[in-house]
């Protein structure tokens, strides 16, 4: 059986699954929005696209409850790409070629979105907009492909500035770049260089790994690399298993300056890998670290949307059925979840504004949306030359075991 007739039935399975998990069925499917989401529910990574995904749910499965859109219920169709730019390649022309996907939605990664971009300028002649990918790459926030998809998150350019403009408010300018071999980890080296040069200065090393790297490899030989360079702190551009070895491996061999993840790390799995390698091996694996958000902790009570995400994962949303491993334990709140249950959030704005005008379009439907409060902390705002929602970057760091905000007083703590 070829993988494109793997990919169906397994989306068939899934519709069916849907079905069965919400009231909606016979005619009234054919009035639901459907998003179309590619993004890796299998590999290395695979624990970003069943957050994200579970998240979104916890959010859709309660608006479909009290009637949906104007009595449309919102359905996420899934279809896997493993974290790989091939499988999003043919997933993206899948939901290019299907009638049923309003738009796309949610998908992971840099090196699958970027490589799905020229597709959205058309495909056999039908164009669909991108909302809320799960990553903050350059490309599809620049022309020609900026007006065709809408970002939520900040981009990897604004969480590299402040992190670097934070370690020199530190004394800390000797920066070194462990990342990852391709267009995201590019992405972050990138956005390092350039804060970095905005100020007179340049990175002092940096190093290298394969995408798909595991927790159980190797990362001596990089943390050699960037040793030679003496930094007094470590930029991160990689995913949870290798940047988890990468630290393992650091604090092994005696590198203890800080080492400052981003947001597309997923921080709760890196935190879970390196308390597991500390239990076996009586080290801390957690000290100096820090990690960028774009999105609030999810342990702010203050905030409505926080509270809501938190009732409404509390119902416990499954992962995505036919792709999640059997061995997946579903994670109860994470900063990716909750970017997915803001995603969703947002995308609802947006599917009310465009039902009421459908004549307006999508685009201008999400255009529309200025200074929206989705209950957090700044206003969702986009609009015909922003297509970017948030810009807030937050930061945190482990403490008792637990991701927290870091306070002034951490900040001290790492004052060269």
């Amino acid at each position: 059986m070829n993988r494109a007739r793997v990919r169906r039935l397994a989306a068939v399975v899934f519709a069916l699954a849907l079905l069965c998990a919400v009231p909606w069925a016979g005619a009234q499917e054919e009035k639901a929005y459907v998003l179309g989401m590619s993004a890796a529910f299998t590999g290395p990574s695979d624990g970003l696209g069943v957050e994200l995904y579970r998240g979104s749910m916890a959010y859709f499965n309660r608006l479909n409850e009290k009637g949906g859109i104007n009595g449309k219920p919102v359905v996420i169709r899934i279809l896997d790409d493993g974290y790989q730019p091939g499988p999003a390649i043919d997933n993206t022309i899948e939901f290019l070629r299907d009638e049923d996907p309003l738009c796309l939605y949610s998908y992971v990664g840099t090196p699958t979105v970027t490589r799905i971009l020229p597709l959205l300028k058309g495909y056999a002649g039908r164009r669909k907009l991108l909302f809320f990918p799960f990553t903050g790459a350059e490309p599809q926030r620049e022309p020609p492909y900026d007006e065709f998809v809408f970002n939520l998150r900040p981009s990897y350019r604004q969480e590299l500035h402040v992190l670097v403009d934070r370690f020199l408010k530190l004394n800390r300018k000797r920066l070194a770049v462990f990342y990852q071999a391709d267009a995201y980890g590019r992405s972050g080296w990138d956005g390092a260089h350039r804060a970095l040069a905005a100020k007179g200065l340049s990175l002092v090393g940096e190093a290298t790994y394969l995408r798909g790297a595991k927790f159980d490899g190797s990362m001596r030989p990089q943390v050699e690399i960037i040793m030679r360079s003496k930094p007094d702190a470590v930029l991160s551009i990689g995913s949870y298993a290798a940047c988890a070895a990468f630290i393992r491996d650091a604090r092994d061999m005696g590198l203890d300056v800080p080492i400052a993840n981003v947001s597309f790390v997923g921080s709760t799995w890196l935190l879970g890998l390196l308390n597991t390698a500390g239990l076996s091996s009586g080290r801390d694996y957690t000290a100096n670290l820090i990690n960028t958000q774009v999105v609030p902790s999810y342990e702010d009570l203050s905030l409505p949307a926080v509270r809501e995400y938190r009732e409404l994962m509390d119902c416990c949303p499954p992962p995505p059925p036919s792709y999640a491993a059997k061995a997946y334990v579903p994670l109860h709140y994470s900063f990716t979840g909750f970017e997915g249950f803001l995603n969703a959030k947002a995308m609802a704005r947006v599917l009310e504004a465009y039902d009421e005008n459908p004549g307006l379009g999508l685009k201008a439907a999400a255009e529309s949306l200025r200074q929206v409060d989705i209950g957090i902390d700044v206003p969702l705002h986009f609009g015909p030359d922003r297509h970017q929602g948030l810009d807030r970057v937050y930061f945190t760091t482990v403490s008792d075991g637990k991701i927290v905000p870091i306070d002034e007083g951490q900040w001290q703590e790492w004052q060269q």
